[in-house]
C-alpha cells in the first residue's frame, strides 16, 4: 500500500488548498451551509453519488466498487469552535470569535482528498465507500442527526481520522477497545436563607454547604470508581454572593464528567446526584441536581482496530503506528457511530515542523493550536487504505 502515498502527494496542493479555504472561513454547530457548498464543488466530476441532509448541513457521497464487498464509512467532521485563533498563519479565520481549533477542516481536505484517491482506484474496490461529512461533532450530536437520516444504513464497518499536533508527523495511534471517554456535565444549585454576614446564626449559608460538596464529588470518584475503568470530574464555574457582607440565598457550581465505561458514568452521576442532596440536607439546604448526558464512550472494535495498525505500518512504513496504552478522555459523537456499527476511530500525527518535542506543541482546542501540512498526505492515503483493505 506504498504507493498509496505517492498518489496522495499528487492531490496534496488540492488538499491544503481546499483546507485553507474552510479555515479562513468556519462555521459553527450543525449549520455549516459555506463548508457544505465547498465540498460539494470539491467533489463535483467525481463517480460519486452525492446527497446532502435533510435537517442538517451534511453530504454523504457514495462510490461504488469495480466488484462485490462490502461498505465501508470514512467520516470527517466539519464544524469549528467559539474561539479566537492566535496563530501567524496567513490563513487565520476571518470570522471573529470562530476558529478550526479542532482539525476538522483537515478532516474535510483529507477526506475529500481520499474520494479523488479512491475515484481513481474504483477498479481495485471491492463494494462500497461512503464519505460522512458532518457537522455538529463539537457538542451538536450531529452524527447522531445523520445516523437518524440513514448514513449508516447497508454500512459494514467505519473508519474516522482525528488529527493531533501532540503525535510525531507520520504517524498515527489506536487501540482496541475504549479510546475516548463519555462526556456529560452537571450543574448544581444550593439554596439556603440568606443574610447579615454579620449574623450567620440567623441564616443558612449555602456556600459551606457548596464547599463541602465540591470536596465530596471527588470522593465519588476516588472511593467509588474501579481504578482500572477510570472516571474525571472536573469543576469548572463556582459562583455566589455578591458583596462582603451579605450571605447569598444561592450558591452555583458546575462541571464535567468524563468516564471511560458505561459503569463508572452512571456510579458518578449517580453519586454526585446523592452526594449533593445530602449534603445539602445536613447544612439545612437543598439542592437541585442537574444532570445533562453527552456523548457516550467512544469504544473501537478490537478487530477494526488492529487492521487499524495494520494498514498504518503497510502504508505510512514500519514504526509508524502507535499502540496507545490507555484511552483519552476528550470526548467523539462518532461513539456514535461506533454503537451501530464495528470500527474505529484513530488519531494521526500533525506535529508543526517547527516543534521538537510533540508534547510542547499546541493542542486542539487551543487557540494557537497549529498543523503540519505534510501530514495531509499521511491522512489521505490512510482513508484510502482502510477502504481498500479487504
Amino acid at each position: 500500500m506504498r504507493d498509496l502515498l505517492e498518489a496522495a502527494s499528487a492531490v496534496a496542493d488540492d488538499a491544503v488548498g481546499l483546507r485553507r479555504d474552510i479555515h479562513r472561513h468556519p462555521e459553527l454547530g450543525l449549520d455549516n451551509p459555506m463548508t457544505q457548498q465547498r465540498i460539494v464543488d470539491a467533489l463535483d466530476g467525481l463517480p460519486l453519488t452525492v446527497s446532502t441532509g435533510d435537517g442538517i448541513t451534511s453530504v454523504v457521497a457514495d462510490l461504488d466498487g469495480g466488484s462485490d464487498g462490502p461498505t465501508v464509512l470514512l467520516r470527517a467532521d466539519t464544524d469549528a469552535l467559539p474561539m479566537t485563533e492566535d496563530t501567524d498563519d496567513d490563513f487565520c479565520s476571518t470570522v471573529a470569535g470562530r476558529a478550526h481549533a479542532c482539525g476538522h477542516d483537515a478532516h474535510v481536505a483529507m477526506l475529500v482528498g481520499a474520494a479523488r484517491l479512491l475515484a481513481d482506484r474504483r477498479g481495485d474496490l471491492a463494494g462500497r465507500v461512503r464519505f460522512m461529512f458532518q457537522p455538529g461533532e463539537e457538542g451538536s450530536g450531529g452524527a447522531r442527526v445523520m445516523i437518524d437520516e440513514g448514513v449508516l444504513d447497508g454500512v459494514d464497518r467505519a473508519f474516522a481520522l482525528h488529527i493531533t499536533p501532540n503525535i510525531p508527523i507520520g504517524r498515527a495511534a489506536c487501540r482496541p477497545g475504549p479510546i475516548l471517554a463519555s462526556a456529560d456535565t452537571f450543574h448544581v444549585t444550593v439554596t439556603g436563607r440568606g443574610g447579615h454576614a454579620s449574623t450567620p446564626y440567623l441564616c443558612t449559608d449555602p456556600v459551606p454547604a457548596m464547599a463541602a460538596m465540591i470536596g465530596a464529588v471527588q470522593t465519588v470518584v476516588t472511593r467509588q470508581v474501579d481504578v482500572f475503568k477510570p472516571a474525571l470530574v472536573s469543576i469548572t464555574h463556582v459562583a455566589a454572593g455578591t458583596t462582603t457582607n451579605v450571605i447569598p440565598e444561592t450558591a452555583f457550581f458546575e462541571g464535567t464528567i468524563r468516564a471511560v465505561s458505561e459503569r463508572s458514568r452512571t456510579v458518578v452521576t449517580d453519586g454526585i446526584r446523592q452526594a449533593c442532596v445530602q449534603i445539602a440536607a445536613a447544612h439545612g439546604c437543598t439542592a437541585d441536581v442537574r444532570l445533562e448526558a453527552g456523548y457516550p464512550v467512544t469504544v473501537n472494535d478490537a478487530d477494526q482496530a488492529g487492521r487499524v495498525g495494520a494498514v498504518c505500518e503497510a502504508t505510512l512504513g514500519e514504526r509508524s503506528y502507535i499502540s496507545l496504552a490507555s484511552p483519552m478522555m476528550g470526548a467523539e459523537d462518532f461513539s456514535y457511530v461506533l454503537r451501530e456499527v464495528p470500527g474505529a476511530l484513530a488519531f494521526l500525527g500533525v506535529c508543526p515542523a517547527d516543534v521538537s518535542d510533540p508534547l510542547a506543541a499546541p493542542p486542539c482546542h487551543s487557540n494557537r493550536m497549529r498543523l503540519n501540512e505534510d501530514g495531509l498526505v499521511h491522512g489521505i492515503a490512510l482513508h484510502a487504505a482502510m477502504a481498500l483493505d479487504g
